[in-house]
């Protein structure tokens, strides 16, 4: 395989691994690799190896390497010399190498993140690797969304534009003159999960349909509304009242209060919004922001894009790449 014209892009998270060999042109994934091998299993794994310090970024490659050889199989050539870009949490606490935060701002061309390069060697991994590191601002912190900011390639404006990637832990990256300049992390998806599966309200919703479905936008959207009239610890209790006295059932419940929650996150986006907002991340998610976007009227205010998690690594991989090894 053609080290010039193929790249492999590996987005490492807390619990789940994905590695993708990619065409440089048009981005066309090749072949993919995915597993729940994320670095809170691996760091687990490390500590019982008991293997000296310096061979901890040897423990996390090797894992590597077995994804490797699977997409080996998969496209029956050898991928030796073939660059590996690495984001997410392999540069953190948990990941093979500790880096530290680049400190905002930074360009979101992907040109001044904080990269650490690893030569390969003839004996244990045959890839150049480039580890991404995070970014950070006085009071919040991030890994793997900037990389996949700069893969939305924002325009160079005065403007202010907004990068909105939900999850569990929900980021708003500000961007001004082709800089990202505040960052805010939301713990909406945690806050999420937290109530709908551990809480008093767990009886009160049922997972399992979809947003389009039956009444179930309807109950979304009385979320996202009452999310803007009433503070957030009472209108989650509503949830349980909505149940009890028969006005929803639970899985429109379920929507009711995923509507509270997105709807109390971007509260401040309807006093203040931005110019452009770009949503990118996971199709549901994205699906359920666009919705309450919609449904606070911000479509009306603000041009809204929305692009998808793999669009938007791949192209944030290459940017940083390129960078780094110009053609």
């Amino acid at each position: 395989m053609d080290p010039k014209t193929t790249f492999l892009s590996c987005d490492w998270g807390t619990s789940s691994f994905r590695l993708r060999l990619v065409e440089r042109a048009g981005l066309k994934v090749l072949a993919e690799a995915k597993s729940k091998e994320g670095n809170a299993a691996i760091a687990e794994l490390w500590k019982e190896a008991n293997q000296p310090p310096e061979q901890r970024a040897e423990f996390y490659l090797a894992v590597l390497q077995k994804h490797l050889k699977t997409l080996e199989e998969a496209v029956k050539t050898s991928l030796d010399d073939v660059s590996v870009v690495i984001s997410g949490m392999a540069s953190s606490t948990i990941g093979m190498m500790e880096l530290p935060y680049k400190p905002l701002p930074f360009a979101t061309d992907g040109s001044d993140l904080a990269v650490k390069t690893i030569a390969p060697t003839e004996e244990n991994f045959q890839h150049p690797v480039l580890l991404v590191s995070g970014v950070r601002s006085d009071d919040d912190v991030m890994r793997g969304e900037e990389v996949q900011l700069v893969g939305c390639r924002f325009e160079t404006t005065t403007q202010e534009q907004l990068f909105l990637h939900p999850g569990t832990h929900a980021k708003h990256v500000l961007v001004r003159d082709g800089q990202a300049v505040a960052l805010k992390t939301y713990m909406t998806g945690e806050l999420f999960s937290l109530l709908s599966k551990e809480s008093i309200l767990v009886a009160s919703v049922e997972e399992g349909q979809k947003l389009e479905e039956g009444r179930n936008l309807h109950w979304f959207e009385q979320g996202v509304r009452h999310s803007q009239k009433a503070n957030v610890l009472h209108n989650i209790f509503l949830v349980r009242t909505n149940e009890l006295f028969k006005k929803a059932s639970k899985a429109e419940n379920y929507f009711y209060l995923s509507g509270l929650l997105i709807g109390s996150e971007c509260h401040g986006l309807v006093a203040s919004p931005p110019t452009r907002i770009t949503l990118a991340g996971e199709d549901v998610l994205v699906a359920h922001y666009g919705a309450a976007l919609r449904i606070l009227g911000l479509a009306e205010r603000c041009h809204i894009e929305t692009k998808t998690a793999e669009e938007v690594t791949l192209n944030g991989h290459l940017s940083v790449l390129n960078h780094q090894q110009p053609k």
